[in-house]
């Protein structure tokens, strides 16, 4: 469970750079845009956050 919580923040980044995958080459929503920076943002600050104690 630890681990998982230590890598938290690089999932979000990932599957945000997916959404962003998706966005190019299937289909245009602003929603994936949206979802996208959402991950992207909230797995910088993950990562920030959850790696600080250590």
């Amino acid at each position: 469970m630890k681990t998982l919580l230590e890598n938290l923040g690089a999932i979000l980044v990932l599957l945000g750079v997916v959404c962003l995958a998706v966005y190019y080459f299937g289909v245009q929503v602003n929603g994936l845009l949206a979802a996208s920076l959402t991950l992207e943002v909230a797995g910088v600050f993950a990562y920030i956050l959850l790696n600080k104690r250590s």
